[in-house]
């Protein structure tokens, strides 16, 4: 990352489609130069900025800011308010009078100062006394700061940034309130024998069944998964109900990367209870595709996505009803949906490793299981707060 510490730096607010455009692209020339970086495909980081195309805006407000300094971009950072975080419990994480910035990239500490200065004063102007961050805009798009695990190229829907970024934020007075661990996990060999004991007892338990999802009832099965997680969930830090809306949203944007043997609902006395999302790992080609599917990547995307071989997997989300949890049911469920897609994603795409994140670092139950199919914490992410005085 080159600094050009000469000349005053000016911050303006985002007010167009081409300063949009511009916020956008600067990620590209900021992290060119770091082999871990996956592009992400431009339109979909623009429909995340845009109300009308992103469902979170129906609730939520945001102001974004580039910083320019003798005539170039140099930095950017987005500010907003979640109304819906805004109701949920501050022992909770978010609450009354909290907002967030996200989305930061900076030539240096000094354009990354006057970025912060610019989102605080938007959050104070709003009323807001708390700025906590980073959230890429919303709790459940790309939450944290990346502090471990920057050799490596981030698996699907994990975020990515410098290394440097971490000094510049504490620097302004932020302090760290929650980890997020992403764990990796040898597959090809199976799992341990004491995770193979518990998903033999389940498989002999009558009122248990693991199925897979129905692509032809898409929209009905994304209903539910989501309904799961909203109950899940709830409880847990950090945590804003996604709408209708957001649901539809979300199916929408993962139904070409959804295979029905990579999702498990889980299924006691014919009550669906649990759930697990796996999705394979889709930034393998994106990496290559510098942000754009125009003129050859979409075909050579869809033609992946026909019969996709991903060495990684991810598991993005996963949920138990609330009052399931911490129970002996629910781990063996858990280990279940676990084995019979690892089985899957072996048998058909090639699979060696997989991705479990992010998971809450106060998260006994996720981290319990991670230990137990002997995963290892290979990125940390850091939500942080300040008071706004």
């Amino acid at each position: 990352m080159t600094a050009h510490n000469d000349g005053p730096i000016s911050i303006h607010p985002v007010r167009n489609k081409s300063e949009k455009r511009e916020f956008v692209e600067l990620a590209f020339r900021l992290n060119r130069g770091d082999p871990a970086w996956v592009p992400p495909l431009k339109g979909e980081a623009t429909d995340l900025l845009t109300p009308g195309k992103n469902p979170w805006f129906e609730h939520g407000k945001a102001q974004l800011f580039l910083a320019r300094r003798d005539g170039r971009t140099v930095g950017r950072i987005s500010a907003h308010i979640d109304d819906l975080a805004l109701q949920q419990s501050a022992a909770q994480g978010m609450g009354p009078g909290t907002g967030n910035w996200g989305l930061l990239e900076a030539e240096d500490a000094d354009v990354a100062h006057a970025l912060f200065v610019a989102a605080e004063d938007w959050l104070r102007g709003q009323g807001m006394h708390r700025s906590l961050g980073p959230l890429s805009i919303s709790i459940w798009d790309e939450p944290g700061l990346l502090i471990e695990g920057f050799e490596n190229p981030p698996t699907i829907m994990l975020g990515h940034n410098s290394p440097l970024y971490r000094g510049w934020v504490e620097a302004e007075g932020y302090r760290p309130v929650k980890q997020l661990l992403n764990y990796g996990v040898e597959v090809r060999d199976g799992f341990p024998p004491l995770v193979n004991r518990i998903v033999a007892a389940g498989e002999k338990n009558a009122r248990i069944r693991i199925r897979k999802v129905d692509k032809k009832k898409f929209d009905a099965e994304a209903k539910l998964i989501m309904g799961i997680l909203n109950d899940a969930w709830s409880d847990n830090w950090g945590f804003v109900p996604l709408t209708d809306s957001e649901i539809a949203f979300v199916g929408k944007k993962l139904k070409d990367i959804v295979f029905e043997d990579l999702i498990r609902v889980a299924e006691v006395d014919g009550e669906p209870v649990a759930f697990m999302i796996v999705l394979p790992n889709i930034n393998e080609k994106l990496i290559d595709m510098d942000g754009s599917l125009f003129p050859f990547n979409w075909a050579r995307l869809l033609w992946w996505l026909r019969k996709p071989k991903s060495k990684r997997l991810r598991v993005p989300l996963m949920g138990v009803v609330k009052p399931l949890q911490n129970s002996r049911m629910a781990s063996t469920l858990a280990f279940m949906m676990i084995e019979y897609i690892r089985r899957d994603g072996v048998a058909h795409y090639g699979v060696e490793e997989g991705d479990i994140g992010w998971v809450l670092d106060d998260n006994q139950g996720m981290n319990a299981v991670a230990e137990a199919i002997n995963a290892t914490i290979n990125r940390v992410y850091q939500i942080y707060d300040k008071p706004l005085s």
